[in-house]
């Protein structure tokens, strides 16, 4: 009997040849990082909170979450990076938990939680049922007037790759961005190489609605990237710290535009437990 699996196949398989260890490291993944972690604090209620980080991958932010006080468990269906997570959380000087489990069955009692982080989940599952289950499952863990983060890649953010770099003109890749602009569904471009496996890519408005779907209170949708990456000298500008505050100060000025929420390859949505 083979060992039990948390994920699809094709997933795990992704994961296991890629490095999510360092994919914040590279290209847009300082900036993301940044402006999660960013996006995180401003709903952290208090010093020494519960925090589940759900799909948290080798543990980047559980260890910065735990370095700030906060208890923290980690839930990953990776079992490579629960590896990786393990080994971090040991060197880690505030220690944090790794769990080998999945978002739409966790491990935790009713009311654990104060902040609940979903990372992976809304994009790596394409059933909208699954997407609920993982939801429901976040709501469960919360203790009342808890605070649910949940990461979600736009369904624009293929396009706009493609016609920064050219790609949009690969007829494959066209056809990939022609799915997610009208189904959401990603299936990667088979002759392209480095792109993300099967994924889900919301709207917002369809991220709010599968929020409200499961009883909690919607507070907001915030760009992470927002439109700063499309500065045609993003890579040369972003280094330069009197620049870099511009472009940080551009992202949060329009981070709740719901009028430029399609610009940013990632949003991160914010709701409550009220019941």
């Amino acid at each position: 009997m083979g060992k039990k699996r948390f994920i699809s196949k094709e997933i795990e398989d992704f994961y296991n040849e890629v490095s999510e260890e360092s994919r914040l490291t590279g290209g847009l993944g300082p900036l993301e990082f940044k402006r999660n972690k960013e996006l995180i604090e401003k709903f952290i209620p208090s010093p020494n909170s519960t925090v589940l980080d759900v799909g948290g991958g080798t543990g980047r932010y559980a260890e910065w979450l735990a370095n700030k006080g906060h208890n923290v468990s980690l839930v990953e269906p990776i079992e490579k990076h629960v590896k990786l997570a393990q080994k971090r959380a040991k060197k880690s000087n505030k220690k944090f938990t790794v769990h080998l489990a999945e978002a739409r069955n966790l491990d935790f009692i009713d009311n654990f939680a104060d902040v609940v982080i979903l990372h992976g989940p809304l994009y790596h599952l394409q059933d909208p049922s699954d997407r609920k289950k993982a939801i429901a499952e976040a709501k469960r863990v919360l203790k009342k007037d808890g605070i649910l983060l949940g990461f979600a890649i736009n369904y624009t953010a293929s396009m706009f790759v493609g016609l920064l770099q050219g790609l949009i003109h690969d007829e494959s890749f066209f056809n990939m961005c022609k799915e997610e602009l009208t189904t959401g569904i990603h299936r990667p471009a088979d002759n392209i190489p480095g792109l993300l496996v099967e994924a889900y890519h919301h709207r917002p408005e369809e991220l709010k609605e599968e929020i409200l779907a499961v009883g909690l209170e919607y507070i907001d949708t915030f760009a992470i990237e927002g439109v700063a990456w499309l500065d045609k000298n993003y890579f040369v500008n972003i280094s330069d710290k009197k620049k870099e505050e511009t472009l940080f100060e551009l992202i949060r000025m329009t981070e709740n535009d719901p009028n430029l929420l399609s610009f940013s390859p990632h949003m991160m949505i914010a709701a409550k437990k009220s019941r």
